[in-house]
Formats: C-alpha cells, structure tokens, sequence
C-alpha cells in the first residue's frame, strides 16, 4: 500500500487570478481534495468515518509558496499523512513542477469530529496501521494564530455566509476563509503581489446565514497581514498572510 498519494494535473483557467497565476484558495482545494481520496484508500476517508457518525476537520494549515504555477502549466501534487500528534492529525503536501522545482509546500492539522455532538472524537486506531510517512514539507506543524495583543484592526465588512460557501458537511468551506481574507485585502496588494505565505486557523465553524464581521490588521513593515473573521464577537477563523 502506498504512504503517498500522487496527481498530475494541469492548472486550468478558472483557478488562476489576473496573473494567470494559481490562487491560494484553489491550491487549497486541490490539496483537500486529494487528502479525501488518499484517505479514502487508506481506508479512514469520509464514508468510512460516516459509519462512527465522524468527521474529518481541518483545524490548522501552513503553506509556503516558492513559485506560484501559471495556467496550463503541467505540476504534480503529492500528500501523505504522518500519524497522530497530540490532538491532531498531521498531513502534509507538495506541489512541483515536472522537473521536480517544489512550487508549493504545505502542512495541516486535522480533527475528528462528532457529528451529533460536534465534540472532538479521538480515533487514533485508524491511523496507527504503518501507512504513515515521516517526511516533512514543512518542518513543523501550523501554530497558532491571532491577532497581536496590542493590535487595532480595521473593521472591513461584514459577510453572510450563502450559498456559494458550503460545502458538502452544511458549513463553509476551508478555502472560502482564505477567499474572504484575501477580499479584505487591497485588489492593488493581492493582484501584484503573489502570496509568499500563509497560516490559518479554523478556530469555529460558520454555516448559512451567519454573519461574519472581518477585521484586518497590517504588520509595521507593511508586507504581512492578519485577516480574522468574528461571529457574535468570537474568531471563527484567523490567518496571516505573507506577500
């Protein structure tokens, strides 16, 4: 059995900014995508968690970008996962071009969660199978992120969480966070400048019909941001981003 999943694709058009360059959020979504289905063959993915009412959450995230792909430039993405650490499951991915330049590395940090009682559910038999692989893309995991102490972030707006936001669990989407930090960004900013880096945290899950009110914040040397997103006063997700 393979401790790596592999994928050769294609960057289409539709997951490319003005630049022709592949946006943030849409690496996000191949990256999930593909942790579904290596799941899936390791035989801990969605459905096989269906039977224990059980979820797969993403809680953490740290990309690096080295180069962002163009459109129609032909990369491979790989994942693995790499077992259990503390309270989280540990997952990370590499994006490469064909000559095997890395483009994009990343690290996550997975729950498992309830469905009925929306409580963490522990369940570290399921990975502890010899299928992990040790190797990092990123060296530690996601930490924590927030808004600085001394902080006074700009309110920016405020977003109703719609259609368009969720996913097939009844709430919003990883990525869609990432799309809304970088909306509450300047257009001049985000379209000149390709994202070096990110992290973000899932701190709380949004479903349709909430509110959630964005704030950001810009680090004194102006190339670094903290984007977070509030829902009765409380952070349902944070992330800061690197340009």
């Amino acid at each position: 059995m393979e401790n790596k999943l592999i994928q050769e694709l294609e960057v289409p058009c539709y997951e490319t900014d003005s630049a022709c360059l592949l946006k943030p959020a849409s690496f996000m979504d191949m990256a999930q995508e593909l942790a579904n289905r290596h799941a899936t063959v390791l035989g801990f993915g969605f459905d096989d968690l269906q039977k224990t009412r059980t979820v797969w959450v993403l809680s953490r995230m740290h990309v690096i970008f080295c180069r962002h792909p163009r459109w129609r430039e032909q990369v491979k993405l790989s994942t693995w996962h790499k077992g259990a650490a503390r309270l989280f499951y540990l997952r990370d991915f590499k994006m490469e071009a064909t000559d095997g330049t890395p483009l994009v590395l990343a690290t996550t940090s997975w729950v498992i969660v309830d469905i009925d009682t929306r409580r963490l559910s522990r369940n570290t038999a399921i990975l502890d199978d010899g299928t992990a692989c040790m190797d990092n893309a990123v060296g530690e995991p996601c930490d924590k992120v927030q808004m600085p102490r001394d902080a006074s972030p700009e309110f920016v707006r405020t977003h109703q969480v719609s259609y368009s936001d969720v996913d097939m669990n009844g709430h919003t989407n990883n990525a869609m966070y990432l799309v809304w930090a970088m909306d509450a960004l300047e257009y001049d900013l985000t379209s000149r400048n390709p994202l070096k880096e990110l992290k973000i945290n899932f701190n709380q899950e949004t479903r349709p019909g909430d509110s959630v009110e964005l704030y950001r914040w810009a680090a004194p040397q102006g190339d670094s941001f903290i984007v977070e997103g509030r829902v009765d006063g409380k952070s349902a997700f944070c992330v800061e981003l690197k340009f």
